[in-house]
């Protein structure tokens, strides 16, 4: 099961990411605000994209109540079965320094799976089993994010298996080069 607190923190970064990710990177770039009419309520800023290494981008973004917000994401370089109808796949390891939270890796699988099955995100020789809900999974036990961060930051590629809420097999590969860059990064802006 899923805890209650992680969930709904990712849920914040996934809100924040989506307009992210479904926009052309130079939209990320902070215009200058027209001047605002004196009633109107502040409205939080969208997530603003503060550079990329390799795969990997970095954002920040001021989340409504809850603090600064920054996470990394990238696509999968490669994903299996490739005839598999999809929606596009993210992973994402963000931070929420008002919850205490850093290094939190979620995934947006881009198809729905059955909520509270299991898949395998795997680095090197080192297995960690997900945990999904709607069209995403976590790392099933929270503890383990940091030690997954460490060894993506030393290899080359990782594995994500799961499967869909019809039963089918995915595997997604991820290139992990430029990772630890894009984390550096965000470390300024979410100590």
């Amino acid at each position: 099961m899923i805890e209650k607190s992680r969930f709904s923190g990712v849920l914040t970064v996934f809100a924040l990411a989506t307009s992210a990710v479904l926009m052309p990177h130079q939209a990320f770039a902070q215009k200058k605000p027209e001047k605002p009419a004196a009633a109107a309520p502040a409205q939080p800023a969208g997530p603003v994209q503060l550079a990329t290494f390799g795969e990997w981008g970095a954002y920040a973004a001021d989340a409504s109540g809850k603090g600064r917000v920054c996470y990394v994401l990238a696509k999968p370089k490669e994903r299996l079965p490739k005839d598999l109808k999809r929606d596009d796949g993210f992973l994402f390891i963000s931070a929420r320094p008002a919850d205490g939270v850093h290094n939190e890796i979620s995934f947006v699988l881009g198809f729905p799976t059955k909520d509270n099955s299991t898949g395998e995100m795997v680095i090197g020789s080192t297995k960690f089993t997900l945990v999904t809900k709607g069209t995403s999974a976590w790392v099933k036990n929270a503890a383990e994010d940091n030690n997954a961060v460490e060894l993506m930051k030393k290899n080359k590629t990782m594995t994500v298996k799961t499967s869909s809420g019809k039963g089918n097999a995915t595997t997604d590969t991820y290139a992990l080069a430029g990772l630890g860059q894009a984390l550096d990064r965000i470390k300024k802006e979410c100590p």
